[in-house]
């Protein structure tokens, strides 16, 4: 891939930013870092207070003709589908919420550069949840200076090599 001079290259994941400025050429990569962000994300036991909820339902069907009509259950042939059922409701996953936090905060940040016409050029490189994440939150001026996003966790790899891949892509 060509990367213009002055492109700015995201390398994102749900924990950290990196915001690389390139200062050679299309053909030369010189990737310089601009920002460095590490969100600190709490353990999973400091961050929620209970267990699991759970939901009961004294239905297990789409809504109670036999009741509604005042009628009986029994004489409706309906008796069984009215037992009660008892489920646990999903757990909620804090890293994760804190994960999609994160990617707005550097959404926000890329909304703001693009706003002070800062580059002109975006290359991102991050996981698909993560990409996913900061794609709903793009702003238009983001997107029509968006080129290429890259499907891939760069965060733990050395600049050097972030410039290979960048190059191989």
């Amino acid at each position: 891939m060509k990367v213009p001079h002055n492109a700015l290259v995201l390398v994102a994941d749900g924990r950290k930013m990196l915001l690389l400025r390139n200062e050679g050429d299309a053909d030369h990569l010189n990737l310089q870092v601009e920002q460095k962000e590490i969100h600190e994300s709490p353990k999973d036991r400091d961050q929620k207070s209970d267990a699991a909820g759970r939901a009961s339902s004294t239905q297990s069907g789409p809504g109670s003709p036999a009741i509604a009509q005042g009628g009986s259950m029994h004489a409706q042939g309906q008796g069984a589908q009215f037992a009660p059922s008892r489920g646990s409701m999903e757990e909620t996953d804090y890293h994760q919420l804190e994960e999609n936090r994160f990617a707005a905060e550097v959404a926000e940040i890329l909304q703001l550069k693009a706003l002070n016409q800062d580059f002109d050029t975006l290359i991102v490189a991050a996981p698909s949840r993560t990409l996913g994440e900061l794609r709903k939150h793009y702003h238009k001026e983001v997107e029509s200076r968006l080129i290429s996003e890259i499907t891939k966790d760069l965060t733990n790899h050395p600049v050097p090599q972030i410039e290979e891949i960048l190059v191989a892509a």
